[in-house]
């Protein structure tokens, strides 16, 4: 993590949710005690990337906010909001501003960026290698990356997520650009089949997954599924509203929020008739192994093993 190399290894089959006493002994074998993985959970000073699957408390508790706050550092943070992705860049801006500063964060900084161009500006560059944590604003994923792909601005900002020196957040259009393989726009509801979604090239941040915000609150899983059976050594991603993935530079992955995450993994996929089928047939895949954790759960990204909330709680 957060370039998920070993993403698709397989032992056994990892992914079925154990009793207390077995994830006990597949943590050692993992070289994770139950009892460590307690102190995985969100503090300041440990980066991690947090996806969000949009909506997110903004008023009351704020716990998705204030998870990204401390892992950015809580007093110390020094946070880059970037709004590229809204038609609205300022205001969004301003609001998440208002927010960071609101927690008490050192410093807060909006990098307004509406062109390409402008991500070689030194003083951007200079904000983006300093910062503890960057946010990228809900929006137009097809607009946030006309902008940020493939520049100066988007390689400071991965370097720095992938050496563990910055804390990372996207929201809705910010969590779908996560992969390299991006959901750009589609349907909801229906049979699984190609015309449901339209897909596009992300920015990368974690290449092996593919991401679907507004989750089960736009009735999106036949979309997600289409993908998955067109990308089949990727792993899907479904985040409900007011939900968050935060993704472990160790592997693992930890659901906070009102929601769920769906994990839709296709690695012991057997068949699936979408080679053969025209864009509007309905697909077949057979095997297709489904998750849906709430908060708390944590999914191995390595090993694809299932860790309930209330077994790490009482371990």
């Amino acid at each position: 993590m957060f370039h998920l190399h070993a993403i698709y290894h397989k032992q056994g089959n990892p992914s079925k949710v154990m009793a207390p006493e077995v994830v006990d002994r597949r943590n050692t074998m993992l070289g994770l005690k139950t009892q460590s993985l307690e102190m995985r959970t969100p503090k300041a000073t440990k980066t991690a990337v947090l996806v969000i699957g949009g909506a997110e408390d903004k008023l009351h508790g704020r716990k998705i906010l204030k998870t990204f706050f401390a892992r950015a550092g809580a007093s110390d943070a020094y946070i880059t909001i970037i709004p590229s992705a809204s038609r609205e860049p300022s205001a969004i801006g301003n609001r998440y501003t208002r927010i960071f500063e609101d927690m008490g964060a050192n410093r807060v900084e909006l990098l307004d960026i509406r062109e390409r161009e402008q991500c070689k500006y030194r003083e951007y560059q200079s904000s983006l290698e300093s910062c503890t944590g960057v946010f990228l604003t809900g929006g137009d994923q097809l607009r946030l990356c006309g902008i940020l792909a493939d520049t100066d601005a988007m390689g400071i900002i991965r370097q720095r997520v992938r050496s563990g020196q910055l804390t990372l957040a996207g929201t809705s259009a910010g969590a779908a650009v996560m992969g390299h393989h991006m959901i750009a726009g589609g349907g909801s509801g229906e049979s699984p089949n190609r015309s449901l979604l339209d897909m596009a090239t992300g920015l990368g941040l974690i290449p092996e997954i593919i991401v679907d915000q507004h989750f089960h609150n736009r009735n999106r899983m036949g979309r997600l599924i289409s993908a998955i059976s067109s990308h089949p050594d990727r792993l899907g991603i479904g985040i409900d509203e007011d939900t968050c993935a935060l993704f472990e530079k160790d592997g693992w992955l930890q659901v906070i929020g009102k929601g769920s995450v769906t994990i839709v993994d296709p690695t012991e996929v057997t068949h699936t008739n979408e080679p053969h089928v025209g864009a509007s047939d309905p697909l077949t895949i057979h095997n297709l192994r489904l998750h849906v954790l709430g908060h708390g759960d944590c999914f191995h990204i390595y090993q694809r093993t299932v860790l309930p909330a209330v077994y790490r709680l009482s371990n």
